[in-house]
């Protein structure tokens, strides 16, 4: 399949403000008036173009980052949500009803983890964790109850790459939808175009990038869309998960460099992964010969934004792990917090941050070690710079050799 090019699908959108802006107005309100009742009743009942009813349901600021978030994934419609967990829940409680079933990668978010396995049980809905890079096991675990199978493109945060046409095609055969989570690789993979049924962001990370926003989104066909916005029966409505305008209005603005921005994170983490390998290090990244999922996601990838800017290293021991992380925020080298997609890097302990919702034995089990680092590489301009200051540190702590130069 040729790849998809996003970046200028994207660049083909132009907006005009009402006063002739280049930016789109920000709708401001919570509600709107109409000039004959009738009116407000067929927009209520969904049955007027290009009428609003109440913010919650849309806004035009929302279904502007909606249509630039659509031509991002190659999909039909798209919904925006206040968080990428607004976005994920809702999808499954449209998919899934008492008594169904789903189909889960075992790697996944640990906020996405806690959902599926915690709270999902109070509505009698069964989830069956499983090797995502195994389809034998996957299509195994796929019962007459399975309602879709849910896995991250690139998993969080073992970066496991999950083969989507292969999943889709087990979808497609058992009737069931497949549930794309791309966070991790927005531009470097377009699961939509593989054969994903729906697509599923958090714009907190590189889609927005500047972390000062939180939101989420869903990319899917027009129905799916529609009947989450359903004003009776559909999830996302009904479970209030709508993003502001102020902010849908800000995360489009940013959009509009995400292309740059990918480029230069997937650069600078190449470079680093590479350095660090070197090194000596144990490293985990796409872009790696070493990585299992490598051939599958250089087959999978829209070869222009390269392996994304997330990268693990095994510091061999927690303590290790926490004394290299402060010792790189004191040097200036990027912040001891979670989240990704920022200008500066971030560095956080999945086992003990993200990821601290799956219990420590089922870590152990995933390979999800105490040791483990996650870097969300930043934009720095001289990565060279950076990454021998990063392996002095490590140096320091013996974290590698003291013998490897630093660079």
């Amino acid at each position: 399949m040729k790849p998809y090019n996003a970046s200028d699908a994207i660049q083909d959108l132009q907006y005009f403000g009402e006063f002739g802006g280049v930016n789109p107005s920000i709708s401001d309100s919570s509600t709107y008036t109409f000039l004959s009742a009738k009116t407000m009743f067929d927009t209520f009942e969904g049955n007027t173009e290009g009428c609003y009813l109440y913010s919650r349901h849309s806004s035009p600021s929302n279904l502007y980052l909606g249509e630039a978030l659509a031509a991002l994934e190659g999909t039909e419609s798209a919904n925006v949500t206040a968080s990428g967990m607004g976005a994920i829940t809702a999808v499954i409680l449209q998919l899934c009803s008492s008594g169904d079933h789903l189909v889960s990668s075992r790697t996944i978010y640990g906020g996405t983890y806690a959902f599926l396995k915690n709270f999902l049980k109070r509505f009698d809905i069964a989830v069956s964790f499983v090797d995502i890079t195994d389809p034998e096991a996957v299509a195994a675990a796929i019962t007459d109850k399975t309602r879709m199978i849910y896995c991250e493109s690139v998993s969080n945060p073992l970066l496991e790459v999950a083969d989507i046409p292969t999943l889709a095609k087990l979808a497609n055969d058992r009737g069931i939808r497949l549930v794309v989570d791309n966070t991790f690789s927005p531009l470097s993979l377009s699961p939509a175009r593989l054969g994903a049924h729906i697509v599923v962001h958090s714009l907190t990370k590189f889609i927005n990038g500047s972390s000062d926003a939180v939101a989420g989104a869903v990319c899917a066909d027009s129905d799916f869309c529609l009947a989450l916005k359903d004003v009776n029966d559909g999830a996302g409505m009904l479970l209030g998960s709508t993003l502001d305008s102020l902010r849908a209005a800000s995360i489009l603005k940013n959009l509009r460099t995400l292309h740059l921005r990918i480029r230069q994170h997937s650069s600078n983490a190449a470079y680093l992964a590479g350095k660090f390998r070197e090194a000596g290090l144990r490293v985990v990244y796409p872009g790696l010969e070493s990585h299992p999922g490598h051939q599958l996601m250089q087959r999978q990838m829209n070869p222009d934004f390269g392996f994304g800017g997330i990268l693990t290293v095994d510091a061999g021991s927690a303590e290790k792990a926490d004394a290299l992380m402060e010792m790189m925020q004191r040097e200036n080298l990027g912040y001891l917090a979670v989240s990704l997609g920022f200008y500066k890097t971030l560095f956080s302990a999945p086992g003990s941050s993200t990821s601290s919702e799956i219990p420590e034995e089922e870590q152990q089990e995933m390979g999800l070690g105490s040791g483990l680092i996650r870097f969300s590489i930043g934009l720095d301009n001289n990565i060279e710079r950076t990454c021998e200051r990063m392996l002095r540190c490590m140096q320091q702590l013996g974290v590698t050799s003291e013998s490897q130069p630093a660079g």
